[in-house]
């Protein structure tokens, strides 16, 4: 299983088409912590990955999300954008 994984599971589940997840609630939902790096806009990309280095981005795209962080709160707003 991917570190992620859990997280497409529980955004599948989701029957909002838009609400926000605190970094903590993430980390409950991934039973782990959310590198550093995930403070920053970029690592939140929504942009196909074609070389699979943003593992993370999958988690929301393949349950139909694209995902937004809102700088200093450490919070990122869920939107979907598809079924899965």
């Amino acid at each position: 299983m991917a570190k992620y994984d859990p997280l497409c599971r529980y955004l599948r589940r989701q029957r909002l088409a838009e609400f926000e997840l605190s970094f903590a609630e993430m980390e409950r939902v991934i039973s782990g912590m959310l590198p550093g790096r995930a403070t920053r806009p970029q690592w939140w990309t929504n942009v196909p990955d074609t070389d699979s280095t943003h593992v993370q981005r999958r988690a929301w795209a393949d349950a139909g999300y694209e995902a937004l962080l809102i700088v200093g709160k450490d919070r990122v707003r869920f939107k979907r954008t598809a079924q899965p």
